[in-house]
Formats: structure tokens, C-alpha cells, sequence
């Protein structure tokens, strides 16, 4: 074989063993920011979230505040679209502060019955193991964060590194507040880390953090929103990750 056609075998072989240019997305981040709902487990797997939006709604309704949602928004499936609703229309209110502990503490007895998702704990734990730095980027509450984690030996891995919800809730993803926090407080600019999430918000978020985006999708409805928001790699199983960092 010419040296022209041994380059050329071996160009192939390494694209076939990394499909999705994953080499050169994880070889570039000192920092992986990853979203939680989704990328590390699935939050409501045993608690629904479109029971919690549901009673979120009621509560307000119980209050004779039916009045302070549209129709689209008290049928919403969403319990994050439910309090920022309320905070758009009452923001830094000590409603929307009591709204948002309400749901956090929805958000923690969920915690009890989230679902890991596949591979994500080893890929966490290899991923410290060799030596990059990991944060959390997520607009569920931090309290409920680090509940989840403590339950699975991982909060080690991430802390003290977890930004999540806080009642400036303008600040939620897409803003991407939580990010510059995780970049600042880690010393890393934005083209040495790399976002982990499931969400258009959070492809939004990364972009305007100018943070390289790896987008993960359960399934094909999720996917195809992650690529219609400019998602240009997307996972739908962790584990050609976890392959490549374990070679």
C-alpha cells in the first residue's frame, strides 16, 4: 500500500469508529457541562410532570388566580412554562417565590424515582477519572441536583459546580447564565468546554455561551427538535462516549 493509501485507509477506519465526530468534540473540552433532566436521568420517570404543571395550576386557581394564565398556559405539560408565566406577569413576587418552592419540591419527590440514564453514571465517573472538570448546567432546582447525586456516589464528581434554578427566573436557559457562571467559576473559556443536553434550550444556551454543543435525544420526537435547533451531533444512547473515552 502507497503511504497516499495507507493515510486513506486509515482516515476511513477512524471515521467508521467515530461516526459522529465525537474525537474531536471531547478532545477539545477541559469542562463538560451537563444538563440533568435528560442527560444525566429522567426526572419524572415515576412522577409525572405534566401532573405536577397540573396541580401547579390548580394551586394558583385555588388562590382565584385562574385569571393569570392564557388557556395555552393552564393546559401546558410544562411545570417550568407554568412559573414563568407567573413570574413574567408577577416578577421577584413572594407568589412566584412560593410557586417556584412548590415545584421544587415536587422536582425532589421525584427524585426518589428518577431513572439514570444508560451509561451516563460510568461516563460521569471516567470522565473525572481522567482529570476533566464537570459541572452542572440545569433549570431544575440545585437542591434537587444534588439529592439525585448524593444517591448515586456521583455529587464527588461535580461539586461544588451545580448551577441551577434560582428565583431570577429570567435567568433559566436559554439564557445562559448558568453556563458563564460554570466557565467562570471554573477558569475555562467557552471553546475548551463542551454542553451535554437534550433540549432546543439548551442548544440556544451553549451557542450563545459559545460553548460546542453534543445533544442527546431518548427518542426520535427529541432528536429532531435538537436538530431544527442547529444541533449538529446528536446522541441517542451515551454509550459510543463512554466507548470512546474508555480507548
Amino acid at each position: 500500500m502507497t503511504s497516499d493509501a495507507a493515510q486513506t485507509g486509515a482516515v476511513t477506519t477512524e471515521s467508521e469508529n467515530d461516526p459522529y465526530g465525537l474525537r474531536d468534540l471531547t478532545g477539545r473540552a477541559r469542562v463538560v457541562l451537563w444538563d440533568f433532566d435528560g442527560p444525566i436521568c429522567r426526572l419524572f420517570a415515576g412522577h409525572s410532570a405534566e401532573q405536577v404543571a397540573s396541580d401547579l395550576v390548580s394551586w394558583l386557581e385555588s388562590r382565584g388566580l385562574h385569571g393569570l394564565l392564557t388557556d395555552t398556559e393552564r393546559e401546558s405539560m410544562d411545570p417550568h412554562r407554568v412559573l414563568r408565566a407567573v413570574d413574567r406577569r408577577h416578577p421577584g413576587s413572594d407568589l412566584v417565590a412560593e410557586l417556584e418552592e412548590r415545584l421544587t419540591q415536587e422536582e425532589l419527590r421525584a427524585a426518589a424515582s428518577a431513572m439514570p440514564t444508560a451509561y451516563a453514571d460510568p461516563l460521569i465517573r471516567t470522565w473525572t477519572a481522567l482529570g476533566s472538570r464537570l459541572a452542572i448546567t440545569t433549570n431544575n432546582s440545585p437542591r434537587v441536583v444534588r439529592t439525585y447525586l448524593a444517591g448515586r456516589g456521583l455529587v464527588g464528581c461535580f461539586a461544588p459546580h451545580i448551577y441551577g434554578r434560582t428565583r431570577e427566573l429570567r435567568r433559566l436557559k436559554p439564557d445562559p447564565h448558568c453556563l458563564n457562571q460554570a466557565l467562570d467559576a471554573l477558569g475555562a473559556a467557552p471553546g475548551d468546554a463542551l454542553m451535554i443536553g437534550d433540549t432546543p434550550s439548551d442548544r440556544e444556551a451553549a451557542g450563545r455561551a459559545g460553548v460546542p454543543f453534543l445533544g442527546y435525544a431518548r427518542n426520535g420526537r427529541k432528536a429532531k427538535l435538537l436538530r431544527v435547533a442547529g444541533a449538529d451531533v446528536v446522541l441517542d444512547s451515551l454509550e459510543p462516549l463512554l466507548r470512546l473515552l474508555r480507548a
